[in-house]
Formats: structure tokens, sequence, C-alpha cells
């Protein structure tokens, strides 16, 4: 059997998460802590002793600045990188910019928290979870899956809600079960594939 690894990896802590503030498809860097993060993902998927042949990232620069520390942590910079939108994180519309506190003393903390985190309730002008998913699976079916049963290994740097949508996908999760999922900031999830495309095992780097 022909190894074909999947690796899923959240972006380190953005400048706008330590801020409280809802990012959305806003394009803040990376803080020092977010790039550690970065970096120790990097020493973790290492210890996994993959070649690796894609990169697949958002257009969103925290997402890419993670996949490029992680490709420095295992030495293999020149690996195929390739960048699509349909990753992005989820569209926070109105919301984006905000902070979260000030947005529940504004609506509630009740209504912030239906926007949050119910799966097809977004924002005022945004995208749900849900939404979200409609854009992120399609291509990971189309673009990703197909080189997994080709044999390729591939590592996903995206977002907590954009990668939420794919496990949703791939764990077989119910619409209940995707909203409590908490994906932690450069934490990587390592899935291995049989030669049919069948999931063989799932493990979170950091446990």
């Amino acid at each position: 059997m022909k190894e074909r690894n999947l690796i899923l990896v959240r972006h380190g802590q953005s400048e706008w998460n330590a801020k409280n503030l809802f990012t959305g498809w806003e394009n803040p860097g990376l803080t020092d802590k977010g790039l550690d993060e970065a970096k120790n993902a990097g020493i973790l998927i290492s210890n996994l002793n993959i070649k690796f042949d894609f990169l697949f990232t958002s257009a969103l620069i925290r997402a890419q600045l993670t996949g490029s520390k992680i490709l420095e942590k295992i030495g293999q910079e020149n690996i195929n990188i390739i960048k699509n939108k349909s990753l992005n994180e989820r569209f926070y519309g109105d919301l984006q910019g905000l902070n979260k506190d000030e947005c529940r003393k504004k609506w509630g903390l009740d209504q912030v928290q239906i926007w949050r985190r119910s799966y097809d309730v977004g924002p005022p002008g945004g995208e749900s979870l849900k939404e979200c998913g409609e854009r992120v699976l399609p291509y990971f079916l189309d673009k990703i899956y197909p080189l997994v049963l080709e044999g390729k290994n591939i590592i996903v740097s995206a977002h907590g809600n954009s990668l939420r949508s794919l496990i949703k996908h791939l764990d077989k999760l119910s619409a209940d079960e995707i909203i409590k999922l908490e994906i932690p900031t450069g934490a990587p999830i390592h899935y291995l594939f049989s030669d049919e495309g069948l999931i063989l095992t799932k493990k979170n780097l950091i446990e």
C-alpha cells in the first residue's frame, strides 16, 4: 500500500486573533506567537518523515505564512504551492474588523453566539458555516482529494472554519457535532488514507 497523507493545519495566531477582532477575509499577519506556532507545527510534521507533494493554502497571508514556515521547518520549500480563495476563512460580513466583546454589547451575547457558532445562520452580510462549506468542499473534492487518490502527500494550511468544513465531510460529522468542534491555531491534524481513499487513521499532533 502506498501511503497517502493529508495534513490539515489552522494558521498560527494572527494579529487580529490577539486583538479579539472578527477577521474573516481581512488580511492581518501573524503575531510572534503565531510564527512560533507555525514553526512548532513544522517540527511536529517533520517528525512524521513524510515527503510532501503539495501545499494548498488560502488567499490570505496568515495561512500562507503558516504554510511557508512549516515548509521551512520540514526542509521542503520547493514543493508545489497552490493558493485559492476557496480555502479562505468564513466571510464575516459586517462584523469584520469589529471587537467581539463590543459586538456582544451591541447585539447581545446570544445573538453573537448564534452568528459565531450556529451551522446555518451567518452574521449580517456574511457567510454561515454551511455556506463556507459550500465553497470549501467542492474545491477539496475537485482539486485536493483526486491528488490523495493518486498517492500524493498534501498539507492544507487554512483557517478554523474552512478546516471545520473539511473535517465535517472527512469525519462524517453532523451539523450539531461540527459546531462544537474547536481547532486550535498551529495544531496539525494528520489523516492517513487507504489506496481506495478511505481514512485509515486520524491523529491530532497536539493532544
